[in-house]
């Protein structure tokens, strides 16, 4: 006997794109968290930088991680958008 897809719809394969997406966004989640508490809990900034140690640190977690966090937003967003175009039957 064939074995059946349960859904309706063609699996599709995992190419990563649900856990970049995640990442991304945990990432940049993570960006914002400390810039928020560097403006709120750690002594805030001036033009030349933080104003405690443990801000210094903040303002480097947030300098870091928002626009990595963002590129593997971009790259998942531009897979999953692919993979939708594919599904729906257009090109390649």
């Amino acid at each position: 006997m064939p074995v059946r897809p349960t859904s309706s719809r063609p699996s599709q394969p995992d190419d990563g794109t649900r856990q970049l997406l995640q990442w991304g966004a945990c990432i940049v989640g993570s960006g914002v968290l400390a810039a928020i508490l560097l403006q709120t809990l750690l002594g805030g900034y001036t033009r030349t930088g933080a104003t405690t140690n443990a801000g210094w640190f903040a303002l480097i977690v947030t300098l870091m991680c928002i626009p990595f966090g963002g590129m593997l937003l971009t790259l998942g967003l531009a897979k999953w958008l692919r993979n939708r175009r594919i599904a729906r039957g257009g090109k390649d």
